[in-house]
């Protein structure tokens, strides 16, 4: 699809508004629309941002893609509204499979625009206050943790040993893809000391964390698959909890898929309430297309099986499966026709809802440096059916989202249609 015509060929972000009249928030169908097509700053509005004020990742994050010019370029946006983007830097500037949005400065404020067309202001994400602080280590803070505007994250690791074996890992990702091969990455104490100082030094900033998040890539080692994993989250989910001083505190951590055993030892050594794995698909066969780590160590089925053992762990709400929305639809092996894909994969929503679990998706954009970089992303009427169709899923299945909403996270355009619902 060229840059010329793509226009000619989908719905636009107004006509999508016009078919689903009033289904959806105006705000998310943006937000999905922004994150699925980029968007760059005018010369204008790149003069605003400010380092020093706002939210520019210092570091390379979990391996993520740093802009290719020295100009910074912030991680998120927030709508007037409270909804957030969260962006990738340098993204609009190497991918263009579609005319990126530009955000305009008019009258002093930043607009979200499209070939002339005012949208919505948007603001900024603040730099957190401890960015600019030290450890007692020496390490600066902003090393130890990142920050969105309603959430702390930490990644303790950042190898993925899926990626050992070459051609293993997941083929949209490129979080870790400056990573793929090193070998096993082992923290000491100073590093926990670190954790417990940077958490409790960014929660002095009161009203602004809602959550703790964790990630990492996986850890294939240990007496059970994912041993060394667990070990790793539970002794950085220990040192969070010192700064937090409660025995159980808002969490979502995003880990490989646990066995039960492995499960319930996090549920009672640590403060954590609540579980994501990420099945990626909705569909068996494109799993192991497009995850053949993750199927050759576990499967679909055995990572469905454990979502569900989390469950009982956890509780309904508290468990959430990551998706890649729109990965099913890439080529030579996904589905060609968007109906085909909605019908197929709502289908497995659906039943893997009926278990209590609920999904935390995330808009596929073709990240550099991943497999599948040169892909085409589907139309905005599918992303906005499928997030519609998600959430119809948690709520004929009576799931409330209680670790993944907009308060918590703000990356999953279905949950954040959870902020309307009534229960």
């Amino acid at each position: 699809m060229s840059e010329s015509n793509w226009r000619d060929q989908e719905l636009s972000y107004e006509q999508v508004l016009d078919k689903h009249n009033g289904d959806i928030s105006k705000f998310t169908v943006l937000k999905i629309d922004v994150t699925r097509r980029g968007y760059v700053y005018s010369e204008e509005a790149a003069k605003v941002i400010d380092p020093n004020k706002h939210h520019v990742e210092p570091n390379d994050f979990l391996g993520s893609t740093k802009t290719t010019n020295s100009s910074p370029f912030p991680i998120g946006l927030v709508m007037r509204d409270g909804t957030t983007i969260c962006s990738e830097p340098g993204l609009s500037t190497i991918v263009r499979q579609r005319d990126p949005y530009v955000i305009e400065l008019i009258d002093n404020k930043l607009y979200i625009t499209d070939q002339g067309r005012v949208y919505e202001e948007v603001e900024i994400w603040e730099r957190p206050d401890f960015y600019d602080k030290v450890t007692s280590n020496g390490t600066p803070m902003w090393q130890i943790a990142s920050a969105r505007p309603q959430r702390i994250t930490i990644a303790p690791g950042t190898k993925c040993h899926f990626w050992d074996k070459p051609g293993n890992g997941c083929k949209f990702c490129a979080l870790f893809s400056g990573h793929r091969c090193d070998e096993g990455e082992f923290r000491d104490e100073k590093y926990f000391q670190d954790v417990t100082e940077t958490v409790a030094e960014a929660l002095k900033q009161k009203g602004r964390y809602a959550s703790f998040h964790m990630t990492s890539g996986s850890t294939l080692s240990g007496r059970e698959i994912f041993d060394d994993e667990v070990e790793l989250y539970i002794k950085t989910l220990k040192a969070a909890g010192k700064a937090i001083h409660s025995d159980k505190f808002p969490t979502k951590l995003v880990a490989s898929a646990f066995s039960k055993r492995q499960l319930e030892r996090m549920r009672d050594e640590t403060g954590m309430t609540g579980y994501v794995t990420d099945l990626e698909v909705l569909n068996k066969d494109l799993f192991g297309w497009i995850c053949p780590g993750k199927t050759e160590f576990i499967g679909y089925d055995e990572w469905k099986k454990r979502l569900y053992d989390a469950v009982d762990v956890f509780g309904r709400g508290q468990v959430n499966c990551g998706i890649v929305a729109g990965v099913e639809t890439a080529q030579p092996y996904g589905f060609a026709d968007e109906d085909k894909a909605l019908e197929i994969v709502l289908k497995e929503a659906n039943e893997i809802a009926k278990h209590g679990v609920t999904f935390s998706e995330c808009v596929w954009t073709t990240l550099p440096k991943s497999y599948f970089s040169k892909q085409k992303t589907p139309s905005l009427d599918y992303y906005v059916r499928l997030a519609l169709g998600l959430a119809e899923a948690r709520r004929r299945n009576g799931i409330q989202e209680n670790i993944d909403d907009y308060r918590r996270c703000g990356n999953h355009p279905n949950t954040d249609l959870a902020r309307i619902e009534k229960w």
